[in-house]
């Protein structure tokens, strides 16, 4: 039988996080479409990056987030990263 993974007490804050519009926009449609908060989802993604591995996305959630893209013009990838500019 296997042991119940030990609970970790954190400690939440609020955040003045400046995100691309769009970008925004899916994430908080995909969480709402997997059911969790905004911060769980990019905690989740987080602890995922942070350890080198790759975020385990289903193929339905990967067609979910290729039709909020299109829903939200989100228009770009990982290439563009570095490519952004400020709207003036």
């Amino acid at each position: 039988m296997s042991e119940e993974p030990q609970k970790i007490k954190v400690e939440r804050v609020q955040t003045g996080v400046r995100v691309e519009k769009r970008m925004l926009k899916v994430l908080k449609a995909l969480a709402e479409y997997l059911d969790l908060s905004l911060g769980d989802l990019l905690e989740g993604m987080v602890l995922y990056a942070f350890a080198g591995k790759p975020i385990p996305i289903t193929d339905d959630v990967f067609e979910k987030i290729e039709t909020l893209k299109k829903v939200y013009n989100m228009n770009y990838d990982y290439r563009s990263a570095h490519q952004f500019i400020e709207e003036q």
